[in-house]
């Protein structure tokens, strides 16, 4: 038995590249357009289900991308297809705004002058304690003091303060009533 491995059996292609082009294509896609339609949230408030759903997909989607692959070759074919992929959405979506409506879900509202709007948090799971939490975050105890929350597409939830209406300072008229 060798020690060093024959390099003409690691980089030759048993699978066409084509196809494994087409198969990582086809996948990324899928997996694409599943994750942008069902997942709202990102990295950034990802929770351990979200991670689990992850590695069970990327898991169950190898098989199909790979068709069986066995040399270096054709997975570094079928890894630079998904690369290629993710790059050329990453362009597209920051060059043409049509492209970026497609990628990015739009914010999405959760509270209206201090009001919840249930139907969008049940669309995105988010629970009133989740919402509650993020409010605190930033610095709002009470949801009579939001103007408006929303679910941005990083999944991160962005908060504008009901305006304040401007507090007469009492120290300043007992000043101007002051004999001088």
């Amino acid at each position: 038995m060798p020690l060093l491995p024959d390099l003409g059996e690691l980089l030759r292609f048993d699978v066409s590249p084509l196809e494994l082009i087409l198969r990582g294509s086809v996948m990324y896609w899928a997996l694409f357009l599943m994750l942008r339609f069902i997942m709202r949230r990102d990295t950034g408030s990802i929770g351990i289900p979200d991670i689990l759903l992850l590695v069970l997909i990327a898991d169950a989607a190898q098989n199909a991308m790979a068709g069986g692959y066995q040399t270096l070759a054709e997975g570094f074919v079928l890894v630079a297809t998904l690369v290629g992929w993710n790059w050329l959405m990453d362009w597209a979506s920051f060059r043409f705004k049509r492209v970026r409506r497609f990628v990015e879900p739009p914010p999405l509202v959760l509270v209206r002058h201090g009001r919840l709007l249930l139907r969008n948090m049940r669309r995105e799971f988010v629970t009133v304690p989740e919402l509650m939490a993020s409010l605190r975050t930033h610095g709002i105890d009470k949801l009579a003091d939001v103007k408006i929350a929303r679910m941005e597409p990083d999944g991160g939830i962005s908060v504008i303060r009901e305006a304040k209406p401007a507090d007469d300072d009492e120290g300043a008229d007992e000043q101007k009533s002051l004999p001088v």
